[in-house]
């Protein structure tokens, strides 16, 4: 619940505001209506139907609260009481008897999963009953992979704690913790897939080469393949038929462009389609199936607006019933009680967060359980709608333009909003970034540029090694559209988001530089080489998709490629005014990538403006972190393109942004850091001696190295011409290595990362040497 509240007419409005003005604009909506805590959220019913939970603030933090399902919110009790981070997704056990959550530190992800019991009374001292975690390893991240109907008090989860790149299996008692081993993971599994007995029959997992593999689990343990898909393609299982002998699964194998539904033998392997788009237009989005039954209750799929398909009579009349009262709004069914009589309901559209709802399938009452950000203004907020337009090549990009309420929309400062990903893509909806952005004044456009997800597959493969070339005409060909339309100012364009939305923001300023006047860059890699060293240890299962869609780092020709996407390569011509965000806990953009280009706008002595929250990670969580990032934005856009914002903030906000303001002349580079995340596996033969041939910028230097290897570890010697040195924590994993060089570079101590792949007797890779950057290597085995 916000603590202050601040009159409209005290807000301090500076800027050219809406260009064209039809009529009266909005009142300029606080940001903390939009961004701040909301007073309910994550609605849920329990299985038995006698509670309701929801997430609401206790002491300003987000945490789960519990009240009878007839009582009213005032009821309401606190079950978790989390004030250093907000509690964001939880669930209710089988039976209704538990709360289970995940939580992290400070932003890490490395998640552990906490149960509490709503009926036990308040620990001593505390408002709630204590929450345990279950899994309680210091390091880890935990991820859930089943939860058992047949046995309520547990539930399956995978464990890095043998080794981090890879998710051991466990069954976990919820009651007490205790943990059994089921299996250990040393065949590159991504995910257990149990059937409708909670039995564990398939697995799925990424081959060495990235391609896509499903395979059966036999009742001995044992794995076989029974279907695979390329690395550029869909594939994967969601859930067993009723028969329990056929299971559900997406693909676009083969010949077909669009994902579609089929069922899979989940002993053969073979495989009957069930349906693609009817419209044959996009992918398969979802499919819905009945917990009670085990029917497939509806299949939807995402063009410009969702469109269900309902395979179940009853479902489509409850669907239609709610449809018909809510209007133009989207519907979503949320948890149920176990025999489905009750639902939770979502409604929303683009100029409504959101209503909640309890529907009761026996009486058809449809009643409201509370309004999503009850105190924002409806009637503020900006229709948002989807448009298309051509690329460079000619490709067309669908896009949501949202045209700021009470303009002409005409001749408007802009900011193109970039969704991350990129595999990812944006949606038609209630959109807090573009409700805020048209409130200030401008238009927002959010292209779904190619390597968007939901298009098919030749969509998202044209974007394949296109980070900063053709993915970026797709953004820049956006703000030619608005420009032609007449809706946006040419010279007040600015160009915001976070991770890849962070990239493309900083690739738009440093390879257009004559395009954009501002840029907000959140969580942002501005050099590729480094983001891919830096990745989690748990995403290796996908470090070759990464290599085969964005550039291969161990090739000269991907390494050269990936330099000239890499905006830090650039940086000397950016010319835009930038404000780069970063979290500095961050496990999937190091802080390092935020630092590289401020570093290097500092070196140039051209103005960069920077935040680094020490408590956040790949975005900011806590509220008062969020709303000062927010407030610096708002301003900044405001300084550069024109539009109103918002000057005042509560003082924690104010205290909070000024401790999070970092002055750029303080910023320096630590050492770079070698790749360690390749682990324990089917590891590659090192040991023995290698002739390497290093190409210094096109000067050849040979060294001789012996490796010893035990297991995925080695260690080693070097020399050549101009010194010697040792080779450290190196690390195998497949046929990918990792280790740190110690060099003595004609007297000079030198410490230099290595990552690599082996291929029998041959390998080749990478070096970054400090003061030089990365260069190639090749290296033979001697006989």
């Amino acid at each position: 619940m916000n603590k202050l509240f601040i009159c409209l007419s005290l807000f301090v409005v500076l800027g050219a505001g809406f260009g064209s003005i039809k009529g009266q604009a909005p009142a300029l909506i606080d940001r903390e209506l939009i961004f701040g805590n909301p007073e309910y959220a994550g609605a849920q019913i329990s299985p038995d139907g006698k509670y309701i939970s929801f997430i609401k603030p206790y002491k300003d933090t987000m945490n789960v609260w519990v009240k009878g399902f007839d009582e009213p919110f005032t009821a309401a009790r606190p079950v978790t009481a989390d004030t250093a981070r907000p509690v964001r997704q939880y669930f209710w056990s089988r039976d209704g008897k538990y709360i289970l959550f995940v939580q992290d530190k400070g932003g890490d992800e490395n998640f552990n999963v906490y149960a509490v019991n709503p009926a036990d009374k308040p620990a001593s001292g505390s408002d709630v009953p204590t929450a345990r975690n279950i899994t309680d390893t210091k390091g880890i991240r935990a991820t859930i992979q089943s939860v058992p109907d047949s046995d309520p008090d547990a539930i399956y989860v995978g464990i890095n704690d043998r080794d981090k790149a890879w998710h051991d299996l466990y069954k976990v008692k919820i009651s007490t913790g205790e943990r059994t081993l089921i299996s250990e993971n040393k065949d590159r599994y991504q995910d257990m897939i149990f059937d409708n007995a909670d039995k564990l029959r398939l697995a799925t997992r990424a081959a060495q080469n990235g391609d896509n593999e499903v395979l059966k689990i036999g009742t001995d343990g044992k794995a076989t393949k029974i279907y695979e898909c390329s690395v550029f393609e869909t594939c994967g299982p969601i859930r067993f038929h009723k028969d329990n002998k056929r299971v559900y699964m997406q693909t676009n194998k083969g010949g077909s462009d669009l994902i579609e539904l089929v069922l899979m033998d989940a002993e053969s392997g073979a495989v009957t389609k069930v349906e693609g788009d009817p419209l044959g237009k996009v992918d398969l989005g979802n499919a819905v199936f009945s917990d009670v039954s085990d029917e497939l209750v509806a299949t939807i799929y995402e063009e410009d607006r969702e469109r269900f398909y309902f395979k179940d009579k009853e479902f489509e009349k409850v669907y239609n019933d709610i449809k018909k009262r809510v209007g133009d709004r989207d519907v979503s069914l949320g948890s149920s009680t176990k025999d489905e009589m009750k639902w939770i309901v979502v409604t929303n559209s683009d100029v409504d967060p959101g209503t909640v709802w309890v529907y009761d399938k026996k009486s058809k009452n449809l009643s409201t359980l509370y309004q999503v950000r009850e105190k924002l203004d409806r009637k503020a907020l900006s229709p948002m709608k989807a448009v298309k337009y051509k690329s460079s090549d000619g490709l067309e990009i669908p896009a949501y333009l949202t045209i700021p309420k009470g303009s002409t929309g005409k001749n408007l400062p802009t900011v193109l909003f970039i969704h991350g990903g990129p595999w990812g893509r944006d949606s038609w909806g209630y959109h807090s970034y573009a409700q805020f952005l048209a409130n200030r004044g401008y238009a927002v456009l959010q292209p779904n540029f190619r390597a968007s997800t939901g298009y098919g597959k030749k969509f998202l493969n044209a974007g394949n090694n296109e980070w900063g070339q053709k993915m970026q005409d797709d953004i820049t060909w956006g703000k030619k559209y608005l420009v032609e339309q007449g809706i946006a100012d040419p010279n007040k364009v600015a160009i915001m988001g976070g991770s890849y939305g962070g990239y493309a923001t900083l690739a738009g300023v440093a390879f257009t530089p004559d395009e954009y006047a501002a840029g907000v860059a959140i969580v942002a890699p501005s050099n590729l080489e480094t983001l891919l060293k830096s990745i989690p240890p748990y995403w290796e299962a996908i470090r070759e998709t990464f290599y085969k869609r964005m550039g291969d780092p161990r090739t000269p020709e991907g390494l050269a490629q990936m330099k000239r996407q890499s905006p830090l390569t650039s940086a000397d011509k950016i010319k835009t005014p930038l404000l780069v965000v970063q979290g500095a806990n961050d496990p999937r953009v190091n802080k390092r990538e935020s630092d590289q280009i401020v570093v290097a706008l500092q070196k140039r002595n051209y103005p960069v403006e920077y935040l680094v929250a020490p408590d956040e990670g790949h975005g900011f969580a806590r509220p008062v972190n969020n709303m000062a990032m927010i407030a610096a934005s708002e301003k900044f856009l405001a300084r550069h393109i024109g539009g109103r914002f918002q000057d005042s903030m509560t003082p924690a906000v104010g205290k909070r942004l000024s401790e999070i303001t970092v002055d750029p002349k303080t910023v320096t580079l630590d050492a770079p850091k070698a790749d360690n995340t390749a682990s324990a596996g089917p590891a590659a033969d090192v040991a023995g001696k290698w002739t390497m041939s290093v190409d210094a910028g096109g000067q050849i230097i040979d060294l001789e190295v012996e490796l010893k290897q035990t297991g995925a570890d080695f260690i080693g010697t070097m020399a050549s011409h101009l010194g010697a040195g040792t080779i450290e924590k190196g690390k195998v994993a497949g046929s990918a290595i990792t280790a740190i060089m110690q060099d003595d570079v004609q007297g000079q101590p030198t410490t230099i990362a290595v990552n690599g792949k082996v291929e029998g007797d041959k390998m080749n890779g990478t070096l970054d040497v400090p003061g030089i950057g990365v260069v190639p290597f090749t290296a033979v085995k001697n006989k």
